[in-house]
């Protein structure tokens, strides 16, 4: 009788686990697309260190990555609102927050490579920008990105765009005898070029275009060349074989550059900045495969 009761306990205990994995808190879906068709709470990965595009000023962070996940989303959503939980993703731990389901999906300058894709599944493009320059307003001596031979560039944590400078093709683009400075982030790199640690830093316009903004709100000086040299194609960064949320991240990244609301955003952060050229046409995409 006592071996009866314990085997009834044992079956009412693993009858409660599984309906705790598959409902309430902790319920799992088989893609994103599932979770966001269901109602659930999107934990959506963004920088919270780049002025206008993810920067974290109170209880959220803003910019254009923000206000193109919040579009996006609500485009797969039918049109409706989808409640997001907003994590920090540093270029150092996208990929890693994607493997073991920290966040469920990240818009955060994640630009799309043959290499990232054997991690990653990428929506997308939803713009593309282009690698650049930025240097200290009063800088005479660094006027092309050929000019960076022997100056120091920063090299961010995670990020590839020191090696378009200093790498040979495929995976550089100058091969230039450059000297690189380390840190954190482009935050640190910013900081870094203002205490003249730095010559020059060197990554996607738009990165580069909202520190240019935010410095010159609050009074310093930095300029960019304006000169871009690579094609830069952010993606939506999914879990690798999420191909159903792929999909549907296309389909709504058409929707919102037929509708103008992609040229609205960049507009909106972006619009005005000298030198700076903006994506006008929707991107290509890249495939979900």
């Amino acid at each position: 009788m006592h071996m009866r009761r314990a085997g009834a306990l044992l079956s009412v205990a693993a009858l409660a686990a599984g309906l705790s994995a598959c409902g309430g808190g902790e319920q799992t879906y088989a893609t994103v697309a599932d979770k966001i068709a269901a109602g659930g709470t999107i934990v959506v990965g963004t920088k919270w260190d780049q002025p206008s595009l993810g920067l974290k000023m109170g209880a959220e962070p803003e910019g254009f990555d923000v206000d193109v996940a919040k579009a996006v989303l609500k485009q797969m959503n039918g049109g409706k609102d989808v409640a997001v939980e907003w994590k920090e993703s540093a270029s150092s731990n996208r990929e890693p927050f994607l493997q073991n389901g920290t966040v469920d999906i990240i818009f955060a300058t994640y630009s799309i490579t043959e290499e990232r894709k054997t991690k990653v599944t990428f929506g997308g493009p939803y713009v593309v920008a282009h690698q650049d320059v930025m240097v200290r307003g009063d800088d005479t001596t660094i006027n092309t990105p050929q000019d960076l031979e022997g100056k120091r560039i920063c090299k961010a944590a995670g990020s590839n765009s020191y090696r378009r400078i200093t790498d040979p093709p495929p995976d550089g683009e100058l091969d230039l005898d450059a000297t690189t400075v380390d840190a954190a982030n482009y935050s640190e790199c910013v900081q870094k070029l203002s205490g003249s640690n730095l010559d020059a830093v060197t990554t996607d316009d738009l990165i580069l275009a909202g520190f240019a903004k935010q410095a010159q709100q609050s009074g310093g000086n930095f300029k960019v060349l304006g000169q871009g040299f690579t094609d830069e194609k952010y993606g939506v960064g999914v879990k690798k074989g999420d191909t159903k949320t792929c999909e549907a991240v296309n389909t709504a990244v058409k929707a919102l550059w037929d509708n103008g609301t992609m040229k609205t955003l960049l507009d909106k952060w972006f619009g005005g900045i000298q030198g700076l050229k903006l994506s006008d046409t929707a991107p290509t995409p890249e495939g979900c495969a």
